[in-house]
């Protein structure tokens, strides 16, 4: 793997109640290089999203955030907002899982692109109706001289979400970070926004991170796959490798709940249970109430993420098992 342009380091957070401190975040490695396309996946509540908006500063007041986010020479946890602001929106931009809320209902789409433009390119005037047309036009979206003078309302959902992407290449960023982007999208609509973030990566050369808790939806753009767990990565590993030798039972309880398009109908299987509250969890493998292989000693720490080959790490004391009976 070359250099990585971003670097996360034992990341933590911790929710402040106004009683306690309620861990959802529990010290995450995350190493992206340039050019590089990384998907994380998980159930709702696992901490895919928190892990970014922490690691960009966008958590609220009662969020408790510590370890190392590096981004190049600079260290984005505590820096100056004069820094943040520099960074983020510009050299790293986020495309929001819903955009309804995303975009501001009483300004037009012509006026928060051109406020991006502003604040991270300073172009006004003419140069920005120019970029502003052109970034439409490279989202798929027609007539963008009339669109742009058009509210948030008068779009559907996978118009205000290309509108979402547009913004994001404002800043002409090195890394694009995109939560749930085909979220309340119907099928094809989903199709053509991931089609689209893929066809914008590898012409940007940026790098790029997809949140999802779809597996089907990752296996198509990314290189490599993240998948957490409770706060934790339980599993890193190529494409390949998660789809054909995944090492966790988690993993393969994801993959296993997938659908399949060839051979005879068979009825999914589910992940039993659910994913515990990050004050609730249980001792040692937060996984293990849910798992059919576990033992006793899965509940007496929490497993390291180790390395289990070439380019494949997982935090399981029963991962060499799980990986044999995928591969029977």
């Amino acid at each position: 793997m070359s250099e990585a342009i971003l670097e996360i380091s034992n990341l933590t957070v911790d929710f402040d109640d106004g009683r306690s401190l309620t861990r959802a975040l529990h010290g995450l490695d995350i190493a992206l290089s340039a050019n590089e396309a990384l998907g994380i996946v998980g159930e709702s509540g696992c901490g895919k999203s928190i892990t970014w908006l922490a690691a960009l500063g966008l958590l609220g007041r009662r969020a408790r955030v510590a370890g190392s986010v590096r981004f190049g020479r600079d260290e984005l946890l505590g820096s100056a907002e004069g820094i943040l602001s520099r960074i983020r929106g510009g050299r790293i931009a986020m495309i929001f899982q819903d955009p309804s809320s995303a975009l501001n209902p009483v300004h037009s789409i012509g006026r928060q692109i051109g406020e991006a433009l502003k604040r991270h390119r300073g172009l006004e005037g003419s140069s920005a109706q120019a970029e502003m047309r052109r970034l439409l036009d490279r989202v798929g979206i027609g007539n963008a001289g009339r669109r742009l003078n058009e509210y948030p309302h008068e779009l559907s959902g996978g118009m205000n979400q290309r509108v979402m992407i547009a913004m994001a290449l404002a800043g002409e960023p090195d890394v694009l970070i995109a939560d749930e982007p085909t979220t309340a999208l119907d099928v094809t609509i989903q199709a053509q926004i991931l089609d689209l973030i893929a066809e914008i990566r590898a012409e940007e050369g940026m790098a790029l991170v997809l949140i999802s808790h779809d597996l089907g939806v990752v296996s198509e753009i990314a290189e490599r796959v993240m998948v957490m767990y409770c706060g934790r990565a339980v599993e890193s590993a190529s494409v390949t490798d998660i789809f054909e030798r995944p090492a966790h039972p988690y993993t393969r309880g994801l993959i296993d709940a997938l659908p399949s398009l060839h051979g005879p109908r068979k009825p999914l299987k589910a992940i039993p249970g659910s994913v515990p509250q990050p004050g609730q969890l249980p001792q040692g493998c937060t996984f293990a109430p849910r798992c059919t292989l576990a033992t006793a000693a899965c509940e007496q720490a929490v497993p390291p993420l180790a390395s289990l080959g070439p380019g494949q790490s997982v935090a399981c004391i029963r991962a060499a098992q799980a990986r044999w009976e995928v591969a029977e």
